[in-house]
């Protein structure tokens, strides 16, 4: 059996639910990954940016009213970028409807599918809030 491994680098951003947090984040997210040595012009950075966008506007939209803040933890290995985006509002999120979707989580399974990259959405113990987990390969 193979065991995960931790991603060497870790950040983690909370801000209030409110549109400008859209901003924030991918402003953050460049910050970050070019502090750990990510090429602004990566390939893979662009289409990040995209899924982390439609992610944090997912999360205001529709977790704001209950969830005043969420936060984005991002993180990165040699071969992987990776981020979540979390909020506590308690409604459950399936992964495989992202696909059936229309708007945005559409948007986030197609880039992630041709990126060959990872999404799965994460219950928090209580129940009581997820994050959605995306990966991409760099």
């Amino acid at each position: 059996m193979t065991l995960p491994v931790a991603l060497p680098h870790r950040h983690v951003l909370t801000c209030p639910a409110v549109p400008s947090s859209v901003r924030l984040a991918r402003r953050e997210a460049e910050t970050t990954y070019a502090s750990w040595g990510i090429n602004p012009g990566h390939p893979a950075l662009g289409p990040s940016l995209l899924v982390l966008s439609e992610l944090v506007t997912n999360s205001v939209r529709h977790a704001g009213t209950v969830s005043p803040h969420l936060s984005v933890v991002f993180a990165a290995g040699a071969d992987v970028l990776a981020f979540a985006v979390h909020d506590r509002h308690p409604a459950p999120l399936d992964p495989l409807s992202f696909l059936q979707s229309p708007g945005g989580l559409a948007t986030v399974a197609e880039v992630i599918t041709d990126w060959g990259g990872t999404w799965t959405v994460r219950p928090d113990a209580d129940g009581g809030g997820k994050s959605v987990w995306i990966t991409l390969p760099l």
